[in-house]
């Protein structure tokens, strides 16, 4: 008989930038429970990849010099070595440049259009780049974005469009029919509340002119594809639709996708699949964001941690398992480092550690490191013995994807052993043989179930635990206790060594770097306040800057100066200012702080300590103590620098920066 399937997905990479620990998130959540479907014995497909296709890849691409094919082929490494560090299972790594998944693209667009659910006409509206799609008034936030909090463009063109108005009361009515179809209930809850409201039928192309980068729109060389509707395609290209495969896995089991892109999978992609003829997944479970300080982590507003860096230092098991039991499924949870040192040091050292190495050195000192036979069981073994069998009730918890209530199952039966070892004592036991191999063999059984229950969620981790006690990690076909368990103990090694939270250098949280003065103008409501333009090289920002009184405009305009490019935003006299450029003050004289032979964008940096990553207060700013030494800007006796040059201030030494 062949093996039930599993199709689950994640959302595909958009590799605009760098991955940071909101991606790795989401593909652990994923892989842990596509392990999970195959301890079960189930034929598990695994789809995840990148979505290389619009207008924040073609705009990026073009911002760096370089062409957008070129930038998704050399940004596609840092995604594919993220998975890898974080031990993911993946079944097919896809990407939408591929000629395959094109060539998918344009055959469902041409059976919307032969189902008469495409039509060409002019589109005027509110477009924000970093979302990929259009926004109405109403739904902006003080006219700006509800995601990115930048203004978005007013765009008008003559697009195709895709009726999806048509399938807006055969939506409601599916999503009525089938209350797993989103995940969590909140999430259900807000699509059914918006879909109170008309469904707009949705532009699905854009003109050359204005997007040369993406499926070309079958039949029409000046329109290509609006990215939304190429990149949802991937599940069923991954499947290679319309073959064997798509038939063997499809409709997908689940999409596990965040919760900013909602609408799309639960709005756009089935009334796309309803026109199409085909069915719709079975479930569209939307997690929640990875807050940093309380900000969501964000590439284009510099929210972020480096995943990959975050494990070199604390290993791939502490970090999946932070994610996992830390942040609740379905909702937002916050990282920071002092929590994960936490998690590791108290949940991985101290519980589950410390209970295989109590285990492990007391059968080899007691019994040369063979598992002892059981005699008689006593009633506080039983009591254990019984405790052990959670394998329903996290399976429950597993298939309604409560990942980490699953987790914190499993912990409270690893508790329980540790207690267990407490109640009987059985280093004092040594001359009570019989019963010390009984308390030691209840013990490893125990271990051997938690070998196999953790390695979902912590592999590499499951693997050790199997292999201390003499056995190889099983699948849920071994989950009972048994009596019969054989085997060697293998000398016991330490499985988690513990972490110190380190003192952070205030330097490392400040993200400094070039940036070139392009305009300047006087602030309307201000005396000393100039309103600057400021070129970063990738983008371009607005400083409010109290430099009035010590130059004239045209002795900035042109000028390299050093900016704080991460403090949070602020209004200063009702003007917006991204950021805050540094200048020296001594004896009230100020001089600007410059890189003159560095480009704008690059790095200001000094040896040793790594640039910050999430957004900072003026605070925190201030902690840090600049001054300068021979015209040159100096922290700690060390000078800022950029890849070319010393940065300069044209004072005194020991001016005040800031």
């Amino acid at each position: 008989m062949a093996k039930k399937t599993f199709y689950i997905t994640t959302a595909i990479f958009y590799p605009n930038a760098k991955p940071h620990i909101g991606h790795a998130y989401e593909q652990v959540v994923a892989d842990a429970i596509a392990r999970w479907h195959r301890l079960l014995g189930e034929d598990v497909f695994f789809l995840t990849g990148t979505d290389e296709h619009g207008q924040k890849i073609y705009k990026t691409a073009k911002e760096h010099g370089k062409e957008p094919q070129e930038w998704v082929d050399e940004m596609l490494p840092f995604f594919k070595e993220l998975c890898k560090k974080l031990n993911i299972t993946y079944s097919r790594f896809i990407r939408t440049t591929e000629k395959e998944h094109k060539k998918v693209c344009q055959e469902i667009f041409k059976k919307l259009d032969a189902k008469g659910d495409i039509y060409k006409d002019s589109y005027e509206g509110l477009y924000c780049t970093g979302c990929e799609r259009y926004y109405t008034e109403k739904e902006l936030e003080n006219g700006l974005c509800p995601v990115h909090k930048k203004k978005p463009e007013k765009v008008k063109e003559e697009t195709y469009f895709f009726k999806m108005s048509k399938y807006q009361d055969k939506l409601v009515k599916h999503i009525q029919q089938h209350p797993d179809f989103i995940q969590p209930e909140s999430r259900r809850n807000e699509i059914i509340n918006r879909l109170k409201e008309p469904l707009r039928d949705l532009s699905v192309s854009r003109p050359v002119t204005s997007l040369p980068w993406g499926v070309p729109v079958p039949g029409d060389k000046d329109h290509v594809l609006y990215v939304w509707l190429d990149a949802l395609l991937n599940y069923i290209s991954g499947v290679d639709y319309p073959g064997a495969n798509f038939k063997k896995y499809w409709p997908a089991n689940v999409h596990i996708i965040g919760k900013d892109i909602l609408w799309f999978h639960t709005v756009i992609w089935p009334c796309e699949l309803m026109s199409a003829g085909i069915d719709l997944p079975k479930t569209v479970h939307a997690h929640g964001f990875v807050n940093l300080g309380g900000e969501k982590l964000s590439k284009s507003r510099g929210i972020v941690v480096d995943p990959v860096k975050l494990i070199e230092e604390y290993g791939t098991d502490p970090v999946r398992y932070f994610f996992l039991k830390e942040i609740p499924a379905g909702e937002d949870g916050n990282f920071s480092y002092e929590a994960l040192v936490e998690r590791s040091n108290s949940d991985l050292a101290d519980v589950l550690g410390n209970l295989l190495q109590r285990v492990t050195v007391l059968t080899q000192k007691n019994f040369d490191g063979e598992i002892p036979k059981p005699g008689k069981f006593e009633k506080v073994d039983e009591e254990l013995i019984k405790e052990s069998e959670i394998f329903e009730k996290v399976n429950e918890l597993m298939q309604k994807y409560e990942w980490n209530k699953a987790v914190d199952n499993i912990w409270s039966f690893i508790r329980a052993c540790n207690k267990y070892i407490n109640d009987t004592e059985p280093w004092k036991l040594k001359e009570d043989k019989e019963r010390l191999g009984t308390i030691l063999y209840v013990l490893t059984e125990c271990l051997r179930l938690i070998s196999i229950y953790v390695y979902s969620f912590i592999p590499e981790t499951g693997e050790k635990v199997a292999k201390q006690i003499g056995q190889k990690v099983g699948t849920f076909k071994d989950i009972k206790f048994k009596k019969t368990t054989k085997g060697k103990i293998p000398k016991a090694e330490i499985l988690f060594k513990k972490f110190e939270i380190k003192e952070e250098d205030p330097f490392a949280k400040v993200n400094l770097k070039v940036a070139e003065i392009t305009e300047i103008k006087e602030h309307p409501e201000a005396d000393k306040l100039y309103i600057m333009q400021i070129n970063l090289g990738k983008e371009r920002r607005q400083l409010v800057a109290g430099l009035k009184p010590y130059f004239k405009p045209e002795e900035l305009k042109g000028k390299h100066i050093v900016v704080v490019t991460n403090l949070k935003p602020a209004k200063l006299k009702g003007v917006e200012s991204a950021g805050m450029l540094l200048a020296a003050e001594l004896k009230k004289q100020v001089a600007l702080v410059e890189a003159p032979k560095s480009a704008p964008g690059e790095q200001v940096f000094v040896d040793g300590i790594e640039p910050g990553e999430g957004q900072i207060t003026i605070k925190e700013f201030q902690q840090v103590q600049m001054t300068t030494k021979n015209h040159k800007v100096t922290y700690k006796k060390q000078e800022l620098q950029t890849k070319k040059e010393a940065v300069q201030a044209k004072i005194g030494d020991n001016a005040k920066v800031l």
